[in-house]
């Protein structure tokens, strides 16, 4: 069963966003049955703590510097699987999302190694909690929308910015610092108001975190003090500003213009 973590098996443990507090209940069962930990590079030491009869075995990826490459770590699970081990390959945040959880379900299947997820709190859910702010608002926002700013070298994001900048939606854009400016362009030139409410958040749930609020025009400038190394999620979207009536609304939008003029 499923629940069972039998040597000769795998799972995908979603870290959270890395406050060990955030784990689920069944991530920590499991980390502490564990044999193997292979571990993404947003896992803290203080989760890892929590597998102390583990090996750790660091397989992170950061900002386009990877430790090891996707199948050099699809591999290393299946060797460790067929050798009998327990296998735990953790993920920040929840492995579904943004997590390369389909190229290491496949290369288990191809090897008949048992493998279930175990689903993570996501940095978007991370971060509307901790700036007290919702990700979508009755009667307005009813979409939320994720995506990820991540792309090959240079090129430009290839998404439908007219679709994003309807208005209808909350997006949350992870790995969105270096990406910023354009995203801000982009979303203004398809016709989303530049004093639309953001919220930049960085190493969410964490100690050092940091969340910087702002207008969507102000975007480029928030991110410019943000290390390169730092998880970064972006929040944009009318649902960062607390219900009310129009007059409340306006004020709020101009106190935020405000505070970004002196900014």
């Amino acid at each position: 069963m499923a629940e069972d973590f039998l040597p000769g098996a795998v799972w995908l443990v979603g870290a959270g966003p890395g406050n060990p507090d955030l784990l689920t209940r069944k991530a920590l069962r499991l980390l502490e049955q564990a044999d193997v930990v292979f571990y993404d590079a947003l896992a803290g030491r203080d989760i890892l703590d929590l597998a102390p009869q583990a090996e750790h075995v660091s397989v992170g990826k950061r900002s386009g510097r990877h430790s090891k490459d996707q199948a050099t770590i699809d591999q290393l699970i299946v060797a460790a699987a067929l050798a009998g081990r327990r296998v735990l390959r953790l993920k920040g945040g929840d492995p579904s999302i943004f997590g390369r959880s389909t190229e290491e379900l496949t290369a288990c299947a191809a090897h008949g190694i048992p493998v279930y997820i175990c689903p993570g709190i996501t940095a978007a859910s991370a971060a509307a909690a901790s700036g007290l702010v919702s990700l979508t608002l009755r009667g307005s926002v009813r979409q939320l929308t994720f995506l990820t700013a991540h792309a090959r070298g240079k090129e430009p994001l290839d998404v439908d910015w007219s679709r994003l900048a309807a208005g209808e939606a909350t997006l949350a854009i992870y790995m969105g610092r270096d990406a910023a400016p354009e995203i801000a362009r982009n979303l203004i030139a398809a016709g989303l108001p530049p004093e639309t409410p953001v919220m930049v958040t960085v190493n969410v749930s964490r100690p050092d975190e940091r969340l910087l609020r702002g207008r969507l025009d102000a975007l480029a400038f928030l991110v410019r003090t943000i290390g390169r190394d730092d998880p970064t999620l972006l929040l944009i979207g009318d649902a960062l500003l607390c219900p009310g009536s129009e007059r409340k609304r306006a004020a709020a939008l101009a106190q935020i213009g405000q505070a970004t003029t002196q900014d």
